[in-house]
């Protein structure tokens, strides 16, 4: 399948798995609209629990005012394979939602989380960023954004 991105018009979203009890969804949406607002239309979503899960929910309560769109993007076809049964269930109804998929890798190996994450940053040119920590997978993609020159917008 192949995708038309105009990157310029897209934003990529990377957060982590457990969300801090003080995770603000109003504040996320605030930050969303200001991106639609300024003439992003596309989301990249990782389809991970906690973070990309709850900017998935939200990206989709936009819909309903704004034409715009979600890509999911897979890191493997098994990615929620690990998750709980009520977790694999809301998954599978947000793929179900997305506009397009992106599957990078058919299994899961040790790279294909981070190919995901590099490929959304790739090919947007903001991110939404829930960045508590200094290391891990949220922290490495942040790193790379900046490092690409796309606009770090921290919620």
């Amino acid at each position: 399948m192949e995708l038309l991105i105009n990157p310029n018009k897209t934003a990529s979203l990377t957060g982590h798995r457990i969300l801090a009890k003080d995770f603000d969804k109003n504040r996320l949406i605030s930050r969303l609209k200001e991106l639609i607002l300024d003439g992003y239309d596309t989301f990249l979503v990782g389809m991970a629990i906690g973070f990309d899960t709850e900017a998935f929910k939200c990206i989709l309560e936009l819909k309903k005012e704004y034409s715009i769109k979600i890509i999911a993007c897979i890191p493997c076809l098994n990615q929620s394979e690990r998750f709980n049964l009520k977790q694999k269930k809301e998954y599978d109804q947000l793929i179900n939602l997305a506009d397009d998929k992106l599957v990078i890798s058919k299994e899961y190996n040790s790279t294909c989380m981070q190919k995901r994450n590099r490929f959304m940053v790739e090919y947007s040119t903001a991110t939404i960023a829930y960045l508590r920590r200094e290391n891990g997978g949220t922290a490495n993609t942040v790193a790379y954004a900046i490092k690409r020159g796309n606009k770090v917008i921290y919620v």
